[in-house]
């Protein structure tokens, strides 16, 4: 009877299995000898996997979701995650201190929310990295040949491609008012 219940659930697009063929199935798989006359040692190993896929399939075709409901895209590789791992966490070590949540303790003026960005002529990715590079007013300059010296930063200076990933992150940050960035214990 639970057969027969399973079957009237499968939606029209799947393959109609009658009972008796799935009861002749069962038999095969659990308790007939094969094709060797060995009784198999697992039955129960050898029923799940028959019977998952199948299973799994009226799950997912009786599911209230469908896959457009699945947000996955299929564009975002596995680098460009880790890179903005590693731009949230080059931010946090050395722009948090005066950007923190994007805006500015410095000069509140110059904060890195698009509207002052634009304001101020550095709504790009190219004069963001111009800016964290070389610095400008009361910002220094971070990247490694950054002059003059007077206008960059005492601390650790940063490679390019650190600061164009910055740069990229500042952008896609303003871009969505900066939103909460998460610590990741770094």
């Amino acid at each position: 009877m639970p057969q027969q219940f399973l079957v009237s659930l499968m939606p029209p697009t799947c393959a109609i299995i009658t009972a008796t063929a799935l009861s002749k199935q069962r038999n095969k798989i659990v308790g007939a000898p094969d094709h060797d006359h060995s009784i198999h040692k697992h039955p129960q190993v050898k029923l799940f996997k028959y019977l998952a896929p199948p299973l799994i399939a009226a799950v997912f075709a009786l599911s209230p979701f469908s896959m457009s409901d699945i947000s996955v895209s299929p564009h975002v590789a596995l680098g460009q995650t880790l890179d903005a791992q590693k731009s949230g966490t080059l931010f946090r070590r050395a722009c948090i201190g005066c950007h923190d949540g994007g805006g500015n303790v410095i000069q509140p003026g110059a904060t890195l929310f698009l509207k002052d960005l634009q304001r101020n002529g550095v709504d790009t990715e190219d004069e963001i990295y111009r800016v964290t590079y070389f610095g400008k007013g009361r910002m220094p300059g971070f990247g490694e040949n950054c002059t003059p010296r007077g206008q960059c930063t005492f601390g650790p200076r940063l490679q390019e491609d650190e600061i164009k990933l910055l740069a990229e992150f500042v952008k896609s940050q303003a871009d969505q008012n900066w939103p909460t960035i998460e610590n990741n214990g770094d």
